[in-house]
């Protein structure tokens, strides 16, 4: 069973930074691709950022590329979402999640375990 826990979301002024971090348990955590979504009030979830096995490969939806960075560290189990220069329209419950193995899609669908979220609130 993987349990994928997110930490790090709050309040925070546009301009400002958060860093969030999503820990897994399980041995595997290495052999897989994760990926950081998130969901605004009213809308769909959607993909905001994905990060292969090794950390060599990152994707981001054109809205937070050069904003956002995620980073993994497979020893310790966790990968994160460094967010810069947050805006308003960033506010979302943030989710982290685990590809299905064969997947090679950023989509929902490609996504087996996900974490239970958390807030990111931006004031203007």
């Amino acid at each position: 069973q993987v349990q994928l826990v997110e930490s790090g979301g709050g309040l925070v002024q546009a301009g400002g930074s958060l860093r969030l971090s999503c820990a897994a348990s399980g041995r595997t955590f290495s052999m897989y691709a994760m990926g950081w979504f998130r969901q605004a009030p009213g809308k769909e979830r959607e993909f905001v950022a994905g990060i292969n096995w090794s950390g060599s490969n990152l994707y981001y939806t054109d809205s937070v590329k050069g904003r956002f960075t995620v980073s993994r560290d497979n020893v310790k189990k966790t990968v994160y979402l460094q967010m810069n220069s947050l805006k308003p329209e960033d506010t979302a419950v943030y989710y982290c999640a685990r590809r299905n193995g064969p997947d090679t899609s950023w989509s929902m669908g490609s996504f087996d375990y996900w974490g239970q979220g958390t807030q990111v609130t931006v004031s203007s």
